[in-house]
């Protein structure tokens, strides 16, 4: 699940469920109340934090050594440990072996960072060659590096096995040293445990929430970035629970150096151009410069999804099931086991659409699609698999539109780019002659200027290529760290041009060209080779069962944890949805196994260019061509980058590692292993650490089952006495700790525990705060004309109980009374094309009814306008009569005949004659069209409203009408055209 997408989609639906963090100095004392609220258990997902470190996207040189790596790391861990100040468990988790439905991703990932390095390693030695024949002097790169290649970020390196040490060191060192840290229990499942580092965490939670003493009002707080921690959080169903992370969202601030360096003397700052201190300015500055954080409140998460979720047909509902099918639904916008359906995108509301067709299929699939508190049952009784069909194939019976949509757009974004490419050529060609020719008439024959200068001028104006350097730059040519930061944003953007495959012109590559006729067997032939009917249906018969498999598998794996270490989907692609039509589901198994020792998964997810990384026995495997496994280690491989619009988008179609295979060519390498590469093949359990005063390492002395002050473990120390030792540093320059009073031991889990799927005491969840005029309500994408819906507030309006009807407005402008209805607001617009509308219509103004969409409207032709109907206080409504493209407030283009959605529940018209439309009609509440006159008997309540209007109709400003339309025959007539309110 793409982390920036459902993110940013959870943003801008739930806004309230996202707070920013505060952020104290770096001397505040950490055992002050916690202004961000007080936390029990910190949760670090150690993959967030190792990347940055070790290769940071917002610096201009990143580290060289590893050294500097676990230093950066351990500051990262402070800073955090300053947010949370959590009281009682430190849990930092780093990825072990993961499930082989996660090599593949792994495996995509590490290949394409290995090819990208590569072609950015050519760009940057071309721009340097530039930069030198243009006088710029730059900060050498490094001869050698340790952490030239982050590829070694995978269990079983080197790399791996100092992490470790360091962590071990840096964990001892706090419990010393740190009195916030002397009460704490720290736990550290490092790379020889096997799995993924977030799902070690989950088993955690869920051992804690199954064994008797627990505290249920457990205050947790998970770091990390990726977007499955979010549906992890639910799926532990424990209320107090936070999600901290940087805001992804906000863009960093950049560091001035030059200003810096130019406070330091001409003889300082002589010394001052080597790569070394630049890295320590740069270092010193680092942390001013991080983004700010932001805590995700699962809590008030929950809220709105209890809003937003409830079905349409239901009074009564289990909220924990419905959170628990909100996960599942979620598997189907992808994640990094199985792809998404075609027709889903984040990006696109996918699973605004997810929600919609739930709550309205709810009653029709038979109720909730998943039972969790079954989901260790032999049989796949956990998943409403008639329910389940039902679901996806009412998501199908939107495919066309979907696709429809994307290819218009698509055929859009194209054009506009092209475009603006021609447009932006011909503006600087255009600057370039005007300037060159204003200068040599008005300053040439004047002045006497060179010719020298009118060609330095010239080459200035000089067009480039993307990663083209101009001599003409404003730096000084002899500023080193100005011109090595140029070179930096150069590449940067190069390699981002490089990846937006429509400025790069590939503008042709769709060749399924979903939703256009023939899409579905287009997509088969192209993606699976399957070039009749009968291979069409075969194909699609398997892929749709493989789907089905995975759902159940990722569905295990969030609530109970590996099901099967070696079930992988065995496809590079999903099926549509409307491919489960008509296909009976079978009974789904899994065999548990065994996980890869990490020299195999090393040999599972290394490209070639990685392979230093193994050890000097498996090398010959991938590296020769006698190799019995050798095509699985391509040296290129192609990338599918069909319908897409970025490289990074696009599918690695490398080949599957089979298992069977691997493992046979592996088995007799083990003797050939040293003493420490057998270390880092090894398995392990985590290791627990707790200061010899803590209460708890007097209970794991005498019997392994421990517990206090809200923990519950099982711990075995690894130290016979509580002896004083020694432990040496294993970074460079950092203390040794004498007199180590830290104390390890081994944490384990004695059996597999029943994940409790319901909340464990109701009576300490937090007070609500979201109310139901909170729910932001939007067009679903396909049915929008634009890019993206906007967002509207769900309006409030009161309307007494007398007056409330279950029936809907029918039959309005055909000579037929209209019916005034309850809340929600409804409005039906018609005539015949010159009607006007009001809010959640969609596509009227041609005399035909639709229903209502999503609190929305727009007309897409015709002359009618847009009246008085923002249900809310202190609204405001436009008229303006013949005007032709007046724009009122926050609303942009409009008033040409094309339809727009409103904005923040502001209206507009287009190209309206008279507040009535075309018709005669007199104002708002009565309409005398060209057929017979339509009268009401309104029952007012007061407005509050202010009205603008240029035309000679005139407007009641200070009442609404919310009562029953119980007489006259027409309403607005036939051609006058007007509406009526619901």
């Amino acid at each position: 699940m793409g982390v920036p997408s459902f993110y940013r989609w959870l943003v801008g639906k739930y806004p309230k469920s996202v707070v920013h963090a505060v952020d104290e100095s770096h001397d505040s004392d950490s055992n002050n109340p916690n202004p961000n609220g007080e936390f029990d258990n910190l949760y670090l997902d150690m993959n967030g934090i190792v990347h940055p470190c070790f290769h940071p996207d917002d610096e201009i040189f990143g580290p060289t050594t590893l050294d500097e790596v676990f230093l950066a790391i351990f500051d990262y861990i402070d800073h955090l440990f300053r947010i949370v100040r959590p009281r009682k468990v430190l849990f930092l988790a780093v990825d072990g072996v993961a499930p082989r439905a996660k090599l593949n991703q792994q495996r995509a990932r590490r290949y394409r960072t290995a090819k990208d390095a590569e072609i950015a390693e050519i760009e940057e030695n071309r721009l340097r060659k530039e930069f030198e024949r243009a006088g710029k002097e730059l900060i050498p790169k490094p001869e050698y590096s340790d952490v030239c290649d982050s590829n070694v970020i995978t269990p079983g390196t080197v790399f791996m096995q100092k992490l470790s040490t360091a962590l071990e060191y840096y964990i001892r060192l706090r419990l010393n040293n740190d009195p916030s840290w002397k009460s704490i229990l720290v736990i550290l499942s490092d790379a020889n445990v096997p799995g993924e580092g977030e799902h070690k965490i989950m088993s955690f939670i869920r051992l804690q929430r199954s064994l008797p003493g627990y505290d249920p009002i457990t205050r947790h707080c998970l770091y990390g970035l990726d977007a499955d921690l979010i549906m992890l959080a639910l799926a532990t169903h424990e209320i107090h629970f936070s999600i901290l992370r940087e805001d992804v969202l906000k863009k960093n601030e950049e560091i001035n150096i030059s200003t810096f360096v130019a406070s330091f003397s001409q003889e300082e700052h002589d010394i001052f151009k080597t790569r070394q201190w630049f890295k320590q300015i740069e270092t010193t500055h680092r942390r001013a410069h991080k983004k700010p954080y932001q805590l995700l409140n699962i809590w008030t998460f929950r809220e709105y999804l209890e809003l937003d979720m409830k079905p349409e047909c239901q009074s009564v509902v289990d909220f924990e099931r419905i959170v628990d099918d909100f996960i599942f639904i979620c598997f189907f916008s992808g994640n990094d086991f199985l792809p998404h359906l075609p027709s889903i995108e984040i990006h696109e509301g996918g699973i605004d659409l997810l929600i919609e067709v739930y709550k309205k299929m709810f009653k029709s699939m038979g109720g909730y699609l998943v039972d969790t508190s079954r989901i260790n049952e032999r049989s796949t009784s956990y998943i409403n698999f008639q329910g389940v069909k039902i679901f996806i194939s009412e998501i199908g019976s939107y495919e066309d539109r979907i696709f429809v949509k994307r290819s218009t757009l698509r055929k859009k974004k194209m054009e506009k780019l092209l475009q603006d490419q021609e447009n932006e050529e011909n503006d600087r060609i255009d600057f370039c002659n005007s300037e060159f020719s204003s200068m040599e008439q008005n300053f040439n024959h004047r002045t006497g200027v060179s010719a020298h200068f009118l060609n330095s001028f010239s080459e200035k104006c000089t067009i480039s290529s993307p990663g083209t350097v101009e001599a003409s730059s404003s730096i000084p040519p002899d500023d080193a760290f100005e011109n090595t930061k140029e070179l930096k944003r150069v590449l940067r953007q190069f390699i981002r041009d490089k990846s937006d495959l429509f400025k790069n012109t590939v503008v042709d590559n769709d060749k399924v060209k979903l939703g256009f006729f023939g899409w579905k067997a287009r997509y088969y032939r192209e993606k699976f080779s399957a070039e009749n009917a009968k291979e069409i249906e075969a194909k699609r018969i398997a892929l749709v069962q493989k789907y089905v498999d995975g759902f159940c598998w990722v569905l295990k794996y969030y609530f109970t944890g590996v099901c099967s270490w070696s079930w992988y989907y065995p496809f590079y692609y999903g099926p549509f949805a409307s491919d489960f039509k008509g296909l009976c589901f079978t009974e789904v198994s899994f065999a548990t196994g065994k996980p890869f020792e990490a020299f195999d998964q090393l040999m599972a997810v290394l490209p070639p260019r990685s392979s230093h990384a193994l050890p000097k026995a498996y090398r010959s495997l991938m590296n020769t061509d006698d190799s019995p496994i050798h095509i699985f280690y391509p040296l290129d491989f192609m990338v599918d980058n069909d319908g897409k619009r970025f490289a990074w988008q696009g599918v690695c179609k490398l080949p599957f590692i089979e298992e069977r295979l691997l493992l046979e060519a592996t088995k007799d390498l083990h003797k050939e292993l040293q003493d420490d590469e057998v270390e880092r093949n090894s398995v392990r359990n985590a290791k627990a650490f707790v200061m010899n005063s803590n209460s708890l390492f007097t209970q794991m002395c005498s019997h392994p089952r421990v517990s206090g002050c809200g923990i519950n473990c099982f711990l075995s120390p690894y130290e016979e006495n509580s002896a004083l030792s020694n432990f040496t540093s294993p970074i460079l320059g950092m203390e040794d700790i004498s007199s180590d009073r830290s104390r390890c031991a081994t944490f384990f889990s004695q059996e597999p525990q029943t994940h409790i799927t319901r909340l464990l005491n109701a009576e300490n969840i937090p007070e609500k705060t979201i109310q139901e005029s909170d729910i932001v309500r939007k067009m679903l994408w396909h049915e929008y004309p634009g890019h993206v819906p906007p967002h509207s507030i769900q309006p409030q309006r009161y309307v007494p109980q007398t007056l409330q009807s279950p029936d809907n407005l029918k039959d309005a402008g055909r000579g037929k009374p209209a019916i005034h209805t309850s809340f929600p607001l409804r409005s039906y617009n018609n005539g015949r094309g010159r009607g006007i509308q009001s809010p959640v219509v969609a596509n009227w103004g041609r005399g035909i009814e639709r229903p209502a969409l999503s609190n929305h409207e727009y007309h897409v032709r015709g002359r009618g306008q847009f009246s008085s109907t923002s249900y809310v206080s202190a609204s405001t409504s436009y008229d303006h009569g013949q005007v032709r493209a007046t724009r009122p407030p926050i609303v942009a283009n409009w008033g040409r005949g094309v339809g727009r959605p409103p904005l923040n529940y502001y209206e507009y018209q287009g190209r309206g004659v008279g507040y009535q439309g075309r018709g005669r009609g007199t104002n708002y509440y009565v309409g005398q069209g060209r057929g017979r006159e339509g009268h009401h008997n309104p029952v007012w309540v007061p407005r509050r409203s202010e009205h603008k209007d240029n035309s000679s109709a005139s407007v009641p400003v200070s009442y609404e009408s919310v009562g029953n339309y119980p007489s006259g025959d027409s309403w607005g007539g036939r051609g006058g055209g007007s509406h009526s309110a619901q």
